[in-house]
């Protein structure tokens, strides 16, 4: 195993072409966690009222006594239940082959699960393009997938899993123990002032409007954030989560995308910067506050 280390990290094509290659793999698993996480959730939820506050597991549907988690059942075609074999789930190459139909009934196959794997493959990339081989790389092969799926659950459902953002802040403590992204004092504060600072904008604007203007899972993402790159780097964060979730709302209504009534998810652009922070947050960082820390 020695050789390994020495093989990627001298080697920039090498490293690109292992993490291309595993990131096209875990973006196919990124579209099953995606897809059951919100409905392990649920289920969870209905369970738990059912037993817990009624004390009547018979309220249960039978679905919901069944066993499903992330790897049970095996994937299938939700339209008529063909089992996916290994060579019909190989990352785009199978959706293309099979001309995005089931190769059972043909019903067609959304292009979102190519369109996952594409990025993932595309972000990857650019992640170990920009932080080389190391400690940093892994870690941050393993938030950029995770804010993939946090973006598309809270896009779906507007939610953001507690499962994956709570991990991933203790997460990011742990890994500045080490100085890895920054040092545990700058952590620390980061998570505490990422989390209060949204907590007191939404009260602030539910008090004044009545409305609730975001979820508690921003509070948490924005927190994760704070404990990954420390407090310096929040207000850039949040200007440009702000700056791209007012772009995108601004096209979504003018093109009739989005209603003006109907709330827009803030997790995907919160996420997007806190990644585009992850590659480029020193030079961003003295771009907008006019100085270096």
């Amino acid at each position: 195993m020695e050789f390994i280390g020495p093989y990627l990290s001298h080697n920039l094509f090498n490293l690109l072409l292992w993490v291309g290659l595993f990131s096209l793999m875990v973006g196919s698993f990124l579209n099953v966690v995606v897809y059951r996480l919100p409905i392990m959730m649920q289920r969870s939820w209905r369970q738990s009222c059912a037993i817990e506050v009624f004390n009547n597991p018979g309220m249960l549907k039978e679905a919901d006594q069944q066993r499903f988690n992330l790897a049970i059942p095996n994937s299938h075609c939700p339209q008529c239940n063909h089992a996916i074999s290994p060579w019909e789930n190989i990352p785009i190459i199978s959706f293309l082959w099979q001309k995005a139909r089931c190769k059972h009934c043909h019903t067609p196959i959304s292009w979102r699960y190519p369109l996952v794997e594409f990025a993932t493959l595309v972000l990857s990339l650019l992640t170990a393009w920009q932080l080389g081989y190391g400690i940093a790389l892994a870690a941050g092969l393993l938030l950029t997938w995770s804010l993939i799926v946090l973006s598309l659950i809270d896009y779906d459902h507007q939610l953001l899993p507690d499962d994956i953002t709570l991990p991933l802040l203790w997460f990011g403590l742990f890994l500045n123990l080490f100085g890895v992204f920054t040092t545990l004092p700058s952590a620390v504060i980061g998570a505490m002032v990422g989390y209060l600072f949204l907590w007191l904008v939404y009260w602030g604007f539910k008090l004044i409007t009545g409305k609730e203007g975001m979820g508690y899972g921003d509070f948490k993402l924005f927190a994760l954030f704070g404990a990954w790159f420390g407090w310096k780097y929040l207000l850039l964060i949040l200007l440009l989560s702000s700056c791209v979730g007012l772009l995108f709302a601004l096209i979504f209504i003018a093109t009739g995308l989005q209603q003006r009534s109907k709330p827009m998810p803030f997790g995907p652009y919160l996420a997007a910067a806190g990644w585009v922070t992850l590659l480029w947050g020193a030079e961003l960082n003295v771009w907008v506050m006019g100085a270096g820390y």
